[in-house]
C-alpha cells in the first residue's frame, strides 16, 4: 500500500459523539511515550499529521484521519497516562474501552510496545484483555533504533514468552523505527490485506 493522502477528519472525547461512517478503521494505541504519533506520521508521510510531544499523554481524544479517501486511521489515547488526575485517567480508560469494544468499523488494533524495555505488566494485561474480548489486533515494537540488536531480540523474546503463558498462538508482530524508516512497508502491506479481506 502507498499512502497518497492523509487528512484529519474529526476528534471526540466522548465515544457516543463519534460519527458513524462507512469506512473501515485501523486503530493505534500504546502506553504514553511509546512513539505512537511519530509512527503514524512516518506511515502517512506527514510529519505534522499527529501531534508529537516530549510530554507523554498528548493524545486525549479519539482522532480519525482519512487515508486515501478510503479508510480511517484512528489515533487513540495512550494507557498508563503520566501526570493526569485519577478522574481524567478513568475518563480516558472509558473512552478507550468504549471504542475498542463497541466500534463496529474497527478491523484491527495495533498495540505499540516500546522495544527498549522488558515486558511491562500493563501491556501484557491490555493484550490479554483484547484476547478475552475477541478484538483483532497486532503488535508493533517501536523505537528499535534506540536499542542494540541483541537487546532487541532479548526484549522481544521475553515479551513473547510472557504472552505464551496465556496464548496458544501469537498475534502478528512488526518491528519499526520512525528514525531509521524501517517497518513501514510491512505494516502498510498488512493493513492492505486487512482492508481487502
Amino acid at each position: 500500500m502507498i499512502i497518497k493522502s492523509a487528512e484529519f477528519k474529526f476528534a471526540t472525547d466522548e465515544f457516543k459523539k463519534s460519527p458513524r461512517t462507512e469506512y473501515k478503521e485501523i486503530a493505534f494505541i500504546g502506553r504514553s511515550n511509546v512513539g505512537k504519533s511519530s509512527l503514524i506520521n512516518f506511515l502517512t508521510n506527514n510529519s505534522k499529521l499527529a501531534k508529537t510531544s516530549s510530554n507523554p499523554g498528548k493524545t486525549k481524544q479519539i482522532i480519525h484521519f482519512l487515508i486515501n479517501n478510503s479508510w480511517y486511521l484512528v489515533d487513540l489515547p495512550g494507557y498508563g497516562f503520566a501526570k493526569v488526575s485519577k478522574t481524567q485517567r478513568e475518563k480516558f480508560q472509558k473512552l478507550i474501552n468504549d471504542y475498542i469494544l463497541k466500534r463496529d468499523n474497527l478491523h484491527c488494533l495495533f498495540v505499540l510496545i516500546d522495544s527498549r524495555i522488558p515486558p511491562q505488566k500493563i501491556d501484557i494485561e491490555f493484550i490479554n484483555n483484547l484476547g478475552f474480548n475477541g478484538i483483532p489486533f497486532s503488535i508493533i515494537f517501536t523505537k528499535t533504533d534506540k536499542v542494540s540488536q541483541s537487546k532487541l531480540n532479548d526484549n522481544v523474546k521475553a515479551f513473547t514468552d510472557e504472552l505464551l503463558e496465556n496464548w496458544e498462538e501469537l498475534p502478528k508482530m512488526f518491528m519499526s523505527s520512525a528514525i531509521k524508516k524501517t517497518g513501514k512497508e510491512e505494516i502498510l502491506n498488512y493493513i492492505d490485506e486487512i482492508l481487502n479481506l
